[in-house]
Protein backbone atom coordinates (compact mmCIF):
# COMPACT_ATOMS: atom_id res chain seq x y z
CA UNK A 1 0.00 0.00 0.00
CA UNK A 2 1.36 3.41 -0.96
CA UNK A 3 -0.08 6.81 -0.06
CA UNK A 4 0.18 9.24 -2.96
CA UNK A 5 0.94 12.95 -2.90
CA UNK A 6 -0.15 13.28 -6.55
CA UNK A 7 -2.48 10.42 -7.41
CA UNK A 8 -2.62 10.88 -11.21
CA UNK A 9 1.12 11.56 -11.63
CA UNK A 10 2.01 8.48 -9.61
CA UNK A 11 -0.43 6.30 -11.57
CA UNK A 12 1.23 7.52 -14.77
CA UNK A 13 4.74 6.80 -13.41
CA UNK A 14 3.95 3.20 -12.40
CA UNK A 15 2.18 2.54 -15.71
CA UNK A 16 4.53 4.32 -18.13
CA UNK A 17 7.88 3.59 -16.46
CA UNK A 18 7.38 0.32 -14.58
CA UNK A 19 4.77 -1.19 -16.89
CA UNK A 20 2.07 -1.82 -14.28
CA UNK A 21 -1.50 -2.10 -15.53
CA UNK A 22 -4.00 0.19 -13.86
CA UNK A 23 -6.50 -2.19 -12.31
CA UNK A 24 -9.71 -1.77 -10.37
CA UNK A 25 -10.47 1.70 -8.92
CA UNK A 26 -12.63 2.37 -5.86
CA UNK A 27 -13.47 4.78 -3.08
CA UNK A 28 -14.39 3.88 0.48
CA UNK A 29 -15.85 6.77 2.47
CA UNK A 30 -15.71 4.88 5.80
CA UNK A 31 -11.88 5.08 5.57
CA UNK A 32 -11.90 8.54 3.93
CA UNK A 33 -10.55 6.96 0.73
CA UNK A 34 -11.40 9.25 -2.17
CA UNK A 35 -9.26 7.40 -4.71
CA UNK A 36 -7.75 3.93 -4.58
CA UNK A 37 -6.47 1.57 -7.23
CA UNK A 38 -4.76 -1.78 -7.58
CA UNK A 39 -1.76 -1.71 -9.91
CA UNK A 40 -1.03 -5.09 -11.50
CA UNK A 41 2.36 -6.19 -12.87
CA UNK A 42 2.57 -7.41 -16.47
CA UNK A 43 3.07 -11.01 -15.30
CA UNK A 44 0.00 -10.62 -13.05
CA UNK A 45 1.99 -11.93 -10.06
CA UNK A 46 2.49 -8.65 -8.20
CA UNK A 47 0.01 -6.00 -7.12
CA UNK A 48 0.59 -2.64 -5.50
CA UNK A 49 -2.36 -1.00 -3.79
CA UNK A 50 -2.35 2.80 -3.90
CA UNK A 51 -4.44 5.39 -2.02
CA UNK A 52 -4.91 9.13 -2.01
CA UNK A 53 -2.84 10.85 0.67
CA UNK A 54 -5.83 11.58 2.94
CA UNK A 55 -6.96 7.96 3.32
CA UNK A 56 -7.16 6.68 6.89
CA UNK A 57 -5.59 3.24 6.56
CA UNK A 58 -3.49 1.41 9.18
CA UNK A 59 0.18 1.48 8.20
CA UNK A 60 3.58 0.75 9.68
CA UNK A 61 6.07 3.56 10.07
CA UNK A 62 5.27 7.23 9.80
CA UNK A 63 4.95 9.72 6.98
CA UNK A 64 7.84 12.09 6.40
CA UNK A 65 6.78 15.63 7.23
CA UNK A 66 8.98 17.14 4.48
CA UNK A 67 10.51 15.93 1.20
CA UNK A 68 13.97 15.95 2.83
CA UNK A 69 13.01 14.00 5.95
CA UNK A 70 13.63 10.28 5.99
CA UNK A 71 10.77 8.38 7.61
CA UNK A 72 11.55 5.00 9.11
CA UNK A 73 9.14 2.10 9.12
CA UNK A 74 8.73 -1.42 7.82
CA UNK A 75 9.18 -0.72 4.10
CA UNK A 76 12.67 0.42 3.08
CA UNK A 77 12.36 0.25 -0.70
CA UNK A 78 10.84 -1.63 -3.61
CA UNK A 79 13.06 -3.62 -5.99
CA UNK A 80 12.12 -4.55 -9.55
CA UNK A 81 13.91 -6.79 -12.04
CA UNK A 82 14.50 -4.96 -15.34
CA UNK A 83 16.15 -5.92 -18.64
CA UNK A 84 18.55 -2.96 -18.73
CA UNK A 85 19.24 -0.94 -15.58
CA UNK A 86 20.69 2.03 -17.48
CA UNK A 87 17.65 2.34 -19.77
CA UNK A 88 15.15 2.07 -16.89
CA UNK A 89 17.09 4.58 -14.80
CA UNK A 90 17.03 7.13 -17.66
CA UNK A 91 13.36 6.44 -18.37
CA UNK A 92 12.49 7.01 -14.70
CA UNK A 93 14.45 10.29 -14.62
CA UNK A 94 12.66 11.42 -17.79
CA UNK A 95 9.36 10.84 -15.91
CA UNK A 96 10.31 13.12 -13.00
CA UNK A 97 11.98 10.57 -10.72
CA UNK A 98 15.00 11.82 -8.77
CA UNK A 99 18.42 10.24 -9.07
CA UNK A 100 19.70 8.49 -5.94
CA UNK A 101 22.29 5.85 -6.94
CA UNK A 102 23.46 5.82 -10.56
CA UNK A 103 23.67 2.52 -12.45
CA UNK A 104 26.61 0.39 -11.39
CA UNK A 105 27.74 -2.95 -10.05
CA UNK A 106 27.79 -4.16 -6.46
CA UNK A 107 29.49 -7.19 -5.00
CA UNK A 108 27.32 -8.69 -2.25
CA UNK A 109 28.49 -11.13 0.43
CA UNK A 110 30.76 -14.15 0.50
CA UNK A 111 30.87 -15.87 -1.86
CA UNK A 112 30.44 -12.75 -3.90
CA UNK A 113 27.27 -12.20 -5.93
CA UNK A 114 27.68 -9.37 -8.44
CA UNK A 115 24.55 -7.36 -9.16
CA UNK A 116 23.94 -4.46 -11.53
CA UNK A 117 21.52 -1.96 -10.07
CA UNK A 118 20.41 1.66 -9.75
CA UNK A 119 18.17 3.42 -7.24
CA UNK A 120 15.77 6.33 -7.73
CA UNK A 121 13.16 8.24 -5.75
CA UNK A 122 9.84 8.04 -7.59
CA UNK A 123 7.97 11.31 -8.17
CA UNK A 124 5.86 10.29 -5.16
CA UNK A 125 8.97 9.66 -3.01
CA UNK A 126 9.23 5.85 -2.90
CA UNK A 127 12.77 4.50 -3.05
CA UNK A 128 12.87 2.12 -6.02
CA UNK A 129 15.77 -0.15 -6.95
CA UNK A 130 16.19 -1.51 -10.46
CA UNK A 131 18.06 -4.84 -10.74
CA UNK A 132 19.23 -6.66 -13.83
CA UNK A 133 18.44 -10.36 -13.72
CA UNK A 134 20.37 -12.01 -10.89
CA UNK A 135 19.62 -15.26 -9.08
CA UNK A 136 19.23 -14.56 -5.36
CA UNK A 137 17.81 -18.04 -4.72
CA UNK A 138 20.56 -20.04 -3.00
CA UNK A 139 18.34 -23.00 -2.10
CA UNK A 140 19.74 -26.15 -3.63
CA UNK A 141 23.13 -24.54 -4.24
CA UNK A 142 26.09 -25.99 -2.31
Amino acid sequence: MIFLKDYQATLAFYAQVLGFKIGHHWSLPSFRIKEACMLVSLDRRTCIEIFDNEAVIPAQGKKASTEEEIAHGALLHLAFYVQHVDDMYEKALAHEAKAFIEPGQLSLGEPSLVVRNAVIHSPNGEVIEFLEDVDFDVSGKD
